[in-house]
């Protein structure tokens, strides 16, 4: 199990990397016109990008974790429910693009079942890890649905979309309302998400139309709306099972370490070649894996998550 910490030097760490962002293209070449095999998330290359950026997330990120494993500790932690409304901005160049209502309120339920353990496969979390799956108890309302055609061949990672001198849509009162994107990223990207403590003109989540929501059989095997619930994990403060690094910390102390990223429906038992060679929880909502392979978040998790709304917190205008 992983010892929870933050500093200013894993912020200053963060802020040296030297991953560039992913640029938007207007040229139809660089689309990929190829569901992905493999999952992709962009969330820890966009938060280098934004920490390159700007000097100060570093130093804000630094306090959020320090508030956070306060509040944890403390157990000043949420009471009741919170009810996050969630307007949708829909940007497509083709009539497929356009994603209907229907596959959009397919997402918001997903994300009820996954954030309240009314998942369907929530009952296959082994033995292992039973003592600590967790029901977050956090629910979503669709409050908006706004459309808007676009020209653009895809996106990129670098907030385009949510930029309307780029043709994109800004956020809805996004201290209030979680905003999604869906679009074409482009690049294999399955979607991408800020974490807290970045700017509110570009905060939210950013979903390919093609894994946004119960999105059809033909893009298996991210079709059941997991990346969404992935995506989410990041805006309320969680990092990758594998801490971004070869037997990283996520900051979670009840997630095994991982050696890396898995990929696919990785059979059960799944060992870390890491110290202790603890068994990887690969249905963890935060790996690389397939949709049908995900479905728990921990105890851990959740007590983070539920910190991030604590009154002083950085999305505590969400909480009631």
């Amino acid at each position: 199990m992983k010892k929870i910490f933050f500093s200013a030097l894993t912020a200053l760490m963060l802020f040296s990397c030297q991953n560039e962002q992913t640029e938007s293209s207007d040229s139809s070449s660089n689309l990929s016109t190829n569901v992905a095999s493999r999952r992709g998330c962009a969330s820890q290359q966009v938060l280098e990008a934004q920490l390159k950026a700007d000097p100060m997330l570093a130093i804000r990120m630094n306090e959020i974790e320090s508030f956070t494993n306060k509040s944890i500790l403390t157990n000043r932690l949420v009471n009741g429910k919170i009810e996050i409304p969630v307007v949708v901005n829909v940007l497509y160049r083709t009539a497929a693009q356009n994603i209907s209502t229907a596959q959009i309120q397919s997402q918001i339920d997903v994300l009820n079942k996954d954030f309240n353990a009314l998942n369907s496969d929530y009952n296959n979390v082994p033995a292992l890890f039973s003592g600590v799956k967790a029901n977050v108890g956090i629910t979503f309302v669709l409050d908006q649905v706004i459309r808007k055609s676009t020209t653009k061949t895809q996106w990129g990672t670098n907030d385009a979309m949510k930029k309307t001198a780029q043709g994109g849509l800004a956020p809805t009162s996004p201290t209030t309302k979680l905003n999604l994107w869906s679009c074409v990223i482009g690049d294999d990207i399955l979607g991408y998400a800020q974490f807290p403590g970045g700017s509110s003109s570009t905060d939210g989540v950013v979903i390919d139309y093609r894994y946004f929501g119960l999105s059809g059989a033909a893009n298996a095997p991210f079709n059941l709306g997991r990346t969404g619930t992935h995506e989410v994990g990041h805006w309320m403060n969680l990092r990758h099972i594998w801490g971004d690094a070869t037997c990283g910390s996520d900051l979670v102390s009840d997630t095994p370490v991982h050696n890396d990223p898995n990929f696919g429906a990785p059979a059960y038992p799944h060992y870390s070649t890491c110290p202790g060679t603890p068994v990887e929880m690969t249905m963890n909502y935060m790996d690389y894996t397939n949709d049908n392979a995900m479905y728990m978040f921990s105890t851990g998790q959740k007590n983070r998550m539920a910190a991030i709304f604590v009154s002083g917190g950085p999305r505590a205008s969400f909480g009631i």
